[in-house]
């Protein structure tokens, strides 16, 4: 749990000796609490105090990260049970199950890495492979394994091995990377745990329930193992969300160190429609890692959205890169749009475009994410804003026209407008996004 300045500086010695380079204690600890120092700094504080201090300041989930250094992921050290309170932090991982049996290995890799789409400025895919030891056979296995390093050598990967004896052979080949090792279950946490220390690999633990769980953490813990995954093995929504939940709320809210991990979840389903709520319920409810049997690109664009939206910052609105966006295949006749780059006025308006079967140039404008009235009432969707991002945007010299559509909303600024714009006319657009396919159609009418 977070402790405070004034909780730090109680435990201090309050001599103000100015040794940890601050003038004086309370300010020493106010920076201690900020993150901006650390208690090493004193030289007076004791090591039990240390000790304390250092303790309080791990976070109630443990994170660690996995992956190559070139694909590395952090999962875990999740700071509150719900987004608005904060935010969430490390996006939860989605991996594709693969198994060694498989006859279209190839096939699957190759999906994982065409999986990528972009959306609101950013690349979004399916992050890893589960590589499942379905055969039972280190040779089957690791034939498997070569296959996907050599096709993909920085894809994160999490190996689903049952045998110690084939998760040892499996990991000599990936020391160059950090995977994660599944398996360890209540018939070989000993062996696991050992292997996973070894190599130095974080390891998933799972058993069915909570209760069963906790005994085989502590056997881990035990034997030195500290990055660790908790698999409760729900059968049901409702179990995966009571699970889930406690566990979240224990670490956070209890402090219990023994639940203090990221979850994972198994989504496969025969199902792909059932697979893809269990998922989404996973994505919503702490889950750090879910597991997928199939990446068609409908399930895919349904979990990436999710997944960006909870994890984004519900006190920054999303928000575009300010440009001129091509919308089909504009050219020097085609009418330009200006809006604002609030994410969803993006999408709208884009999509509109997009339906009216008019390219177009469309004009984002940065404003801080906010919607058009809301920008237009805060000042920063002006007519000396939109004029000045039109000059720079170097779009005169791609037309030969200069008309420029501005929303229907702030009408009222079209004098203004051309006013700061000489030589150029603005045309008032439409007030929702949903007119627009109709207005461009009867513009390039009114053209010809």
């Amino acid at each position: 749990m977070a402790i405070t300045g004034i909780e730090i500086f109680k435990l201090l010695p309050k001599t103000n000796c100015k040794k940890c380079g601050f003038p004086t204690c309370l300010a020493f600890a106010m920076k201690v609490a900020q993150g901006q120092a650390d208690i090493e700094q004193c030289p007076e504080a004791s090591e039990e105090v240390k000790a304390k201090l250092k303790e309080a300041a791990t976070p109630p989930i443990r994170g660690f990260v996995f992956g190559s250094k070139n694909t590395k992921i952090k999962i875990g050290e999740e700071t509150v049970l719900f987004r608005h309170e904060k935010k969430f932090f490390n996006p939860t991982v989605l991996a594709l199950e693969i198994k060694d049996t498989e006859s279209n290995i190839d096939g699957f890799i190759n999906e994982v890495l065409e999986s990528s789409i972009e959306r609101v400025g950013q690349i979004l895919k399916v992050d890893a492979i589960f590589l499942k030891n379905e055969s039972e056979n280190s040779e089957i296995f690791n034939q498997v394994l070569d296959k996907i390093i050599n096709k993909a050598f920085d894809l994160p990967l999490i190996l689903g091995i049952s045998k110690p004896e084939v998760a040892a052979k499996a990991l000599e080949k990936l020391k160059e990377s950090r995977p994660i090792l599944s398996g360890a279950t209540p018939e070989n946490i000993n062996e696991m745990s050992e292997i996973a220390k070894k190599y130095n690999v974080p390891l998933i633990i799972s058993d069915k329930g909570i209760e069963k769980v906790l005994k085989l953490v502590e056997i881990a813990r035990s034997v030195g193992v500290q990055d660790l995954v908790i698999d409760t093995q729900p059968n049901s929504a409702k179990e995966l969300l009571m699970d889930n939940t406690l566990i979240r709320r224990a670490a956070l809210k209890k402090g219990i160190r023994l639940l203090g991990y990221p979850i994972i979840t198994f989504a496969n389903r025969d199902d792909n429609f059932y697979e893809t709520v269990i998922a989404s319920l996973a994505i919503l409810k702490y889950s750090s890692i879910v597991v997928l049997s199939s990446i068609p690109k409908w399930k895919n664009l349904v979990l990436f959205t999710l997944k960006q939206n909870i994890y984004s910052d519900p006190q920054v609105p999303m928000q575009v890169k300010q440009d001129i966006y091509k919308v089909g295949e504009p050219d020097e006749n085609s009418p330009i749009i200006v809006t604002t780059n609030f994410a969803l006025t993006y999408f709208l308006v884009k999509g509109e475009i997009e339906n009216s079967k008019v390219p177009a140039w469309l004009a984002i404008m940065d404003c801080d994410g906010l919607s058009v009235l809301t920008a237009w009432a805060a000042g920063k969707f002006s007519a000396s804003k939109i004029a000045q991002f039109i000059k720079e945007s170097g779009i005169e010299e791609k037309l030969n026209h200069k008309e420029l559509i501005i929303p229907g909303y702030v009408a009222m600024l079209k004098g203004a407008v051309e006013d700061k714009l000489p030589g150029w006319k603005v045309i008032v657009g439409t007030k929702e996004a949903s007119g627009i396919p109709a207005f461009l159609r009867n513009y390039v009418r009114s053209k010809k």
